[in-house]
């Protein structure tokens, strides 16, 4: 399999993320929109313990603190639904007192995570393959490992906005690592809450993190940002490169569907609400550097499970 182009590498090297048109077949598309629409419809309700998806500087939802419970910490080695917070209404069932639904399940979850890589065959097909594993080799990784796969709904109406952020933040290795993996499986554009990328911002420092936050006890007590005392960017480069992100350097992508999206871990990027009456279902998935010299962080929110390790890209 051959990997990125001369002129894709640069492109990517230079801009901090690269689009690859047609990268899905047809077939590989139906494929997971079919396995998503079987997630979505048997998955239980009843036993679910509603949780919402928000991210964790998100103004918006600052009395959200989800990214802190059981269900969302221990989702890297399992298939979980997150809700979008506006699929419920202000008030509880004044019966239950749980929150109430305002539209069918289907149409009311924010993203499906953090494993389906390994966890679902049609998933782990267009993850763990030759081609993915020639794209890693054309970034230079010497041993990548496949974390934090997700299919990310974008609902119509009320898909929520993604503010800016970097997914090294999130997915810390010391020197940073990550790469994105991001197919569109519906077409995607500044109707729907398609990609903003800041160009060129890849080339700033990692000065912040999300982490576990741990009580007197040892136990996790929830989650947070604090400030990066490890190496801001991959190894080899500079420390926060003077670049400053302006706004002319936002590029507002239109993405068709079949299409791959390389992220560079340190680009800064974000996705708007999704105001329109169309679906912007994407999946993603992350990798790392698993190779000796490259430390993944203990204090990042996913961890490998218990005993495991992530799946290894090479094979």
């Amino acid at each position: 399999m051959e990997g990125l182009s001369p002129s894709q590498l640069a492109f990517f090297r230079e801009n901090g993320y690269l689009v690859i048109p047609d990268f899905l077949s047809p077939e590989e598309i139906t494929s997971l929109l079919t396995e998503t629409t079987t997630l979505l419809d048997n998955f239980p309700l009843d036993s679910h313990p509603l949780t919402k998806f928000t991210t964790g500087d998100d103004a918006t939802n600052k009395n959200d603190p989800h990214v802190g419970d059981d269900y969302f910490l221990t989702s890297g080695d399992k298939i979980r639904f997150f809700f979008e917070p506006d699929a419920f209404s202000p008030t509880p069932d004044p019966t239950t007192g749980k929150p109430t639904l305002l539209k069918p399940k289907q149409l009311a979850i924010n993203k499906i995570g953090h494993a389906l890589h390994a966890l679902s065959p049609p998933f782990g097909q267009v993850s763990l393959n030759a081609r993915n594993a020639a794209i890693a080799r054309s970034l230079g990784f010497v041993d990548p490992r496949v974390l934090q796969s997700m299919l990310i709904c974008k609902q119509p109406g009320i898909g929520g906005a993604v503010p800016p952020h970097r997914d090294s933040e999130f997915l810390y290795t010391r020197p940073p690592s990550a790469v994105g993996w991001w197919f569109a499986l519906q077409d995607a554009n500044p109707r729907n809450g398609t990609l903003g990328m800041w160009r060129g911002s890849h080339r700033m420092g990692i000065k912040r993190r999300f982490v576990r936050r741990f009580g007197e006890d040892g136990r996790v007590v929830g989650t947070g940002f604090v400030e990066n005392d490890g190496p801001e960017v991959p190894g080899g480069q500079d420390q926060g490169q003077g670049h400053e992100v302006k706004d002319e350097d936002l590029e507002i992508l239109d993405i068709k569907a079949g299409s791959l999206v390389l992220i560079h871990g340190n680009v800064l990027h974000k996705s708007e609400r999704n105001t329109s009456s169309r679906s912007r279902f994407a999946y993603t998935f992350h990798v790392i550097e698993g190779a000796d010299g490259w430390d993944y962080d203990e204090r990042n929110w996913l961890q490998p499970p218990e005993g495991g390790e992530f799946s290894k890209l090479y094979r």
